[in-house]
């Protein structure tokens, strides 16, 4: 059996990309601030009634310069500063104090547009990742009180047991914060603008900054 001939290669091409209808974009229109051009194509994808639309991919490595890459929720953007939160335990956590650099990427398929972004890494104060963390949710703040992201889980039992201690602890004292809860900043040096096109002539808008100033460049698809 050749490649071609594999059924999950079968499935993967006769899948659609790009479908369309697609918006326009006119990079000539763009903001002098990616700040904002990023605000327009948030609210576009919440009209359109995407699911989850401030969702994004966080990418880092590791100290050999592997890579890792899961899907988190952008908390805010200010000034440039994209910023998401997690314990400093975490896979993620480790390898930010490690290398303080990362990407984010945000995929919206049924506008066909991508917004990368890549820059250094911060750590806000222990005063706004209190912040953050009492902003959640119960059950989230239970769920990162458990400290122990990406360690092996021999048995679920054990999980829940501490899931429901953790629950019990944030119910008898509501202002309890999680010890190792960051929120983490990426202040941006580069964002790139993807608008795909049916006829895959995508347009791309990169943002560089340079001390406090943006420069624009058009990429070559």
């Amino acid at each position: 059996m050749t490649a071609t001939d594999r059924p999950i290669t079968r499935l993967l091409r006769s899948l659609p990309s790009l479908a369309g209808p697609l918006p326009s974009f006119d990079p000539d229109t763009a903001p002098d601030d990616p700040d904002v051009l990023f605000e327009a194509w948030l609210r576009d994808a919440v009209a359109a009634g995407l699911t989850e639309p401030h969702s994004m991919t966080l990418s880092t490595v590791d100290p050999t310069g592997r890579p890792s890459a899961r899907v988190l929720i952008l908390k805010n953007l200010d000034g440039g500063l994209w910023q998401f939160a997690s314990g400093s335990g975490s896979r993620k956590g480790k390898e930010l104090a490690d290398t303080p650099w990362a990407a984010l990427t945000f995929y919206w398929p049924a506008l066909g547009r991508q917004v990368r972004v890549r820059g250094a890494v911060t750590a806000a104060n222990a005063e706004d990742s209190a912040r953050d963390y009492l902003g959640r949710s119960p059950s989230a703040r239970a769920a990162a009180l458990l400290g122990r992201q990406s360690d092996v889980l021999r048995d679920p039992r054990e999980r829940e047991r501490q899931l429901a201690d953790a629950a019990e602890l944030i119910r008898r004292d509501p202002a309890f914060v999680a010890p190792e809860w960051t929120l983490y900043g990426v202040r941006a040096d580069e964002v790139e603008f993807w608008q795909g096109d049916q006829q895959r002539n995508h347009t791309r808008l990169r943002y560089t900054r340079t001390g406090g100033t943006w420069t624009t460049d058009l990429l070559w698809p």
